[in-house]
């Protein structure tokens, strides 16, 4: 059986951080604690410190995220500049209606038979140069009106132009769709892989809502920011140049005078932007605590029901969700507030050049139509503008998630596995401790100089008050942590040199904490046992008393259980795991008080199933119960970290050393229940 990439460690074993530590993790190497504890009743948490967020360092890394679909991104680059050309288009011959339009309402109020030139010249004659400045920079004819079949094809040309100019926008979407799905979809796997990769002690540290948080939440709101602003800001930014090399054609003095808006606009956008990133930060950090409270009150329901700590938890709850209301409120008000700033600029800079090209019109160094088309750059020249700035409040969402997301990802990984590890391929069972070192935490030493040697078919039963180490010891066994100092070898082998893999397949747990997933009851006894027949399951089943209790469920073997295995006790979920073990038939065994969760009858039966288990395997038995372990070959009792006493059952009552006392303790308990 492959053994869980996860188990419990000796809660005094390794100190909890202090609040401020924990909150001020909140921004780094992965998901912080932000001042929870591990319990359903570890409620009061410190405020979160913040870090500033690079925003331009994570911008650059989120879009090399896109770079393995360059080809795709091209399609985005040039469908937007093909939409965006002929929507820069679409204005200047738009204005050749409109100066169609204008020359036959001229035109046909003046004389026929005259030429251009003598109605100019005639309106000079008069004194009316202003007039004639105008009417020179017109192509009408004296005597004709509206010509409106050079006007009906001037329009046919441009809606012609804008729908083809649409359909590109459409491809542009469809395909920056793609692209973004398909960079979030790599992104999960890359956090997915990262889970697979990361030590057991990052998972210790972290609240599971927390983590939960950065790997749902976090890159769903990443999609949707990358989705909203990517196809946006590029046809904004293409809008830009070509409307601003529209404009410069048409006239350079009113380009100049629209490009007056644009410092202005990107010192507003940036003074309001520089405001609201903070509030996002603590958004997106808020809500990962928020889930982290809410998951840890929902797994913790029943005990908070039964200390009578509700209202704590609720008032906890209000606490996180006033501060997340906060925080989005003041994210999302003071980035709001770069759009109607940049329309104010916008309509300044409007007006400046309503104003310009009338005067420029009037004296005849621009057309009508030219003045129009220049006010639908300018209005377009300003929206793209307008736009980037009003996505300023997605995309800091965005980049605040990516940071949140790329912590994870970047966090500290387990050390790599040896190129060509060296295997055991048939397991004896020996196992040695050689001056084993361990710590939690640096300045906390737990096991110091631990020497051990575990003969093949050998029982270690380890004993000892908690706190001891006694489950650290089983987890260096099976490389969960690494050591500070010494080596573990099985058979001779240093399984710091072994794959994990190989080393974990060789070894079954059955832990204090059963763990079932959601499936039938055959397929969770199955589990680390690819390919068991169903005559197999049921024969592990029967060894370990599973198959009495099975029998009565209305589906049997095929009922289905969820990963909580509500529909089955405590005690019924333990024997499921023996059973898994049993199948599985490992060359090394660990039970960490297997037994914890079953009635006495039952323990013995158990006991039976394992003895026959434990036959031709060394097995690691930690217990309380010293009942349970008194057929050990080996009890060690340990305290602090040490090995303070070894040797068989009958021995160890007749030092009367610290297991005697333990016994001694046990025994009198018990005549006190008795009693």
């Amino acid at each position: 059986m492959s053994a869980p990439e996860s188990t419990e460690q000796d809660t005094a074993s390794a100190p909890a951080k202090p609040a401020g530590e924990r909150a001020s993790a909140a921004r780094g190497p992965g998901p912080g604690g932000g001042g929870f504890g591990r319990g359903p009743a570890a409620f009061m948490g410190g405020p979160s410190v913040e870090k500033a967020l690079d925003f331009k360092g994570s911008l650059k890394r989120l879009l090399r995220l896109l770079q393995p679909q360059r080809a795709v991104l091209y399609g985005v680059l040039v469908f937007g500049i093909a939409s965006v050309t002929l929507s820069v288009i679409g204005p200047k011959i738009l204005g050749k209606a409109t100066d169609l339009i204008f020359a036959g309402v001229v035109g046909q109020d003046l004389p026929a038979g005259l030429t251009k030139e003598q109605v100019i010249a005639g309106l000079r004659a008069k004194g009316d140069d202003t007039l004639a400045d105008m009417f020179s920079a017109m192509n009408f004819v004296p005597g004709r009106g509206i010509d409106f079949d050079a006007v009906g094809q001037v329009l046919m040309w441009v809606l012609l132009l804008y729908i083809v100019a649409s359909f590109f926008a459409l491809l542009q979407a469809r395909l920056t769709t793609n692209l973004v799905q398909r960079a979030v979809f790599e992104l999960r796997e890359k956090i997915e892989e990262k889970f697979a990769k990361l030590p057991l002690s990052y998972f210790d540290r972290q609240p599971r809502g927390e983590v939960l948080s950065r790997a749902t939440n976090d890159i769903d709101n990443l999609a949707q920011s990358l989705q909203q602003t990517l196809a946006q800001i590029v046809s904004s930014l293409l809008m830009v140049v070509g409307v601003l090399a529209m404009m410069f054609v048409i006239s350079p003095l009113l380009a100049l005078v629209a490009l007056l808006s644009v410092p202005a606009s990107v010192i507003v956008a940036a003074k309001i932007g520089k405001k609201a990133q903070p509030q996002f930060i603590k958004q997106w950090s808020t809500t990962g605590r928020l889930n982290a409270h809410i998951e840890e009150m929902y797994t913790g329901h029943s005990l908070v029901k039964v200390f009578g700590r509700r209202e704590e938890a609720e008032e906890v709850f209000r606490e996180h969700n006033d501060t997340l209301y906060g925080a989005s409120f003041k994210a999302q008000f003071i980035s709001g507030t770069i759009q109607p700033a940049m329309m104010f600029i916008g309509n300044l800079s409007y007006v400046l050049v309503a104003v310009i090209g009338a005067l420029r019109v009037a004296s005849g160094t621009l057309s009508l139509g030219d003045v129009q088309a220049f006010i639908q750059y300018s209005r377009q020249f300003s929206q793209p503008v307008t736009q980037i700035a009003s996505m300023a409040n997605l995309l800091q969402s965005g980049i605040a998630s990516a940071e949140r997301v790329f912590a994870l990802l970047d966090a500290d990984e387990q050390e790599a596995e040896p190129a060509d590890p060296p295997r055991v391929d048939k397991v004896r069972g020996q196992v040695e401790f050689e001056h084993v070192s361990f710590r939690y935490t640096e300045d906390t030493p737990l096991i110091e100089d631990l020497s051990l040697t575990v003969e093949p078919g050998h029982t270690v039963a380890i004993v000892g008050p908690t706190g001891a180490g006694k489950t650290t010891l089983v987890n260096l066994l099976m490389r969960f942590y690494e050591l500070d100092g010494g080596r573990i070898t099985l058979d001779g082998v240093d399984i710091a040199e072994m794959d994990r893999e190989d080393l974990r397949s060789k070894t079954g747990m059955v832990l204090q904490d059963a763990w079932l997933f959601g499936g039938t009851i055959a397929e969770n006894i199955a589990y680390g046992s690819a390919g068991a027949t169903h005559e197999e399951i049921v024969e592990a089943a029967k060894a370990t008393h599973v198959d009495r209790f099975v029998r009565t469920l209305p589906d049997g073997y095929d009922t289905v259980i969820d990963d909580e295995g509500g529909t089955v006790s405590a005690g019924e979920k333990q024997l499921l795991t023996v059973a898994r073990a049993f199948l599985a038939k490992p060359a090394i065994l660990i039970l960490d008080e297997a037994t914890s969760s079953v009635d006495t009858r039952t323990e013995v039966l158990i006991q039976r199933a394992m003895n026959s288990l434990r036959e031709g395997r060394t097995s690691f038995v930690i217990a309380h119960r010293l009942s349970t372990i008194r057929d050990a070959d080996v009890i060690l009792v340990m305290e602090n970290g040490s090995i303070v006493e070894q040797g068989d059952h009958e021995t160890l009552l007749l030092t009367g050393g610290a297991y005697s006392r333990l016994y001694a303790a046990q025994f009198a308990e018990a005549l006190a229940e008795t009693d």
